[in-house]
């Protein structure tokens, strides 16, 4: 369970029809095109792929879909969001994934009634990673969206011993004090994945070696990049490369928010719907200056390609 993760991990979007169901058949051109990117893992049915707002059976009908396509390449590691609310349901969604031969599982805080302590979440993670006891299980943190923020570095003191499969951490926050703290917990001993593709450059000068983001889907090479200028200590062309970034992230508040990773998502070649609601999508008058502000950007030359 002491497996790091290297590299660029992508938070895949869910791809739908136009009714809002499920479009699945096209998971597997989505796999080759990540790897046709470098791209060396999927974190799906997470807060980029809806699973909050999928039932039981389409996560399963998710995590399927990647399995199958993915069960030839043992490089590409995929690790599915069991969700949060109900223990219960993220049981048994972490026994489907383990039957399917995913790499990993990760669950989340419950966000409707939270927990009052840091004691009380280790609970929660260890009732679910018991359930698969011989799979990786992590830990996502987004207090952002579940509103637990509870420092992590408590929270490995509190699984460490406990929870044989506690395997890292998902780390979508900026508190880089805790993150490095975690990082140096047990000797390094947890997989700590960074979650905020808009300051990666600050978790690598913290000795982040793994990445968990959703403009990988889209942007790859730029982060490719990036991590090779830090690596080269050009920390100049890695700070503008980061800017870049930011800049095509920002888009991303400027039209609406995470909706508009599938707009960018349609620039490169890959129709994935829209959002469910409540999520809002772009109309057409939004989505023509959303595409002049990318060509702005010069996003031609940095977006992922087709292979």
């Amino acid at each position: 369970m002491n497996k790091h993760l290297a590299g660029l991990i992508a938070a895949p979007f869910t791809p739908m029809h136009a009714s809002g169901a499920l479009n699945l058949t096209g998971i597997a051109d989505y796999y080759r095109f990540l790897k046709a990117n470098g791209v060396a893992g999927a974190f799906i049915c997470g807060s980029t792929g809806e699973g909050a707002s999928m039932t039981f059976a389409e996560k399963v009908a998710v995590m399927e879909a990647w399995a199958v396509t993915t069960a030839e390449d043992n490089d590409f590691n995929v690790m599915a969001l069991l969700g949060g609310t109900c223990l219960s349901d993220c049981k048994e969604l972490a026994k489907e994934a383990y039957r399917l031969g995913l790499y990993g599982v990760s669950f989340t805080a419950p966000y409707y009634f939270k927990p009052p302590h840091v004691a009380a979440l280790a609970d929660c993670c260890a009732a679910v990673a018991a359930a698969v006891p011989d799979m990786p299980f992590y830990y996502y943190h987004i207090p952002v969206l579940t509103g637990v923020g509870f420092q992590m570095a408590d929270l490995l003191a509190a699984v460490d011993g406990n929870i044989p499969n506690f395997a890292g951490i998902k780390y979508t926050h900026e508190d880089f004090m805790d993150f490095l703290t975690c990082l140096h917990f047990a000797a390094g001993k947890y997989d700590m994945l960074w979650g905020r593709d808009e300051n990666m450059l600050s978790a690598l000068v913290l000795g982040a070696k793994g990445a968990v983001g959703s403009t990988f889907n889209y942007a790859a090479p730029l982060y490719h990049k990036l991590i090779a200028a830090f690596e080269s200590a050009k920390l100049g062309d890695a700070q503008k490369l980061q800017q870049q970034s930011i800049d095509m992230i920002r888009l991303l508040g400027k039209y609406g928010g995470i909706a508009t990773g599938k707009a960018y998502m349609k620039l490169v070649g890959i129709d994935c719907g829209g959002f469910r609601l409540p999520v809002q999508n772009m109309g057409e008058e939004e989505t023509e200056r959303f595409r002049k502000d990318v060509l702005a950007l010069g996003f031609d030359q940095f977006r992922s390609v087709l292979p």
